[in-house]
């Protein structure tokens, strides 16, 4: 059996970073994972502060720290970072295209 790695994708969800919106981007990181059925390569966690308040949307891939200014920019990011990196990048729903 192959023993794969799993990516930890953490976000913050402390008073600062809900108030900018990292409820919308979990469940946008979320929804991007079921699509791509990346549940197995990614797990995704909530953190209640990363005390890096009133730099943005804070959240980090396995333990290095990533911070966006809106939903949409942390959504870019992720297809990019993470999806590339479990091999789907993107393209159509299903991680083919």
């Amino acid at each position: 059996m192959k023993n794969e790695r799993l990516t930890t994708v953490t976000v913050c969800v402390g008073s600062s970073c809900h108030a900018r919106g990292s409820r919308d981007v979990i469940m946008r990181f979320d929804d991007l994972l079921k699509r791509r059925r990346l549940g197995d390569k990614v797990e995704l966690k909530g953190s209640f502060c990363m005390e890096r308040c009133g730099e943005g949307i804070n959240w980090q891939i396995d333990a290095e720290p990533v911070t966006s200014g809106t939903v949409e920019e942390a959504v870019a990011t992720f297809e990019k970072r993470v999806l590339r990196e479990t091999g789907t990048g993107k393209g159509s729903p299903d991680g083919t295209g």
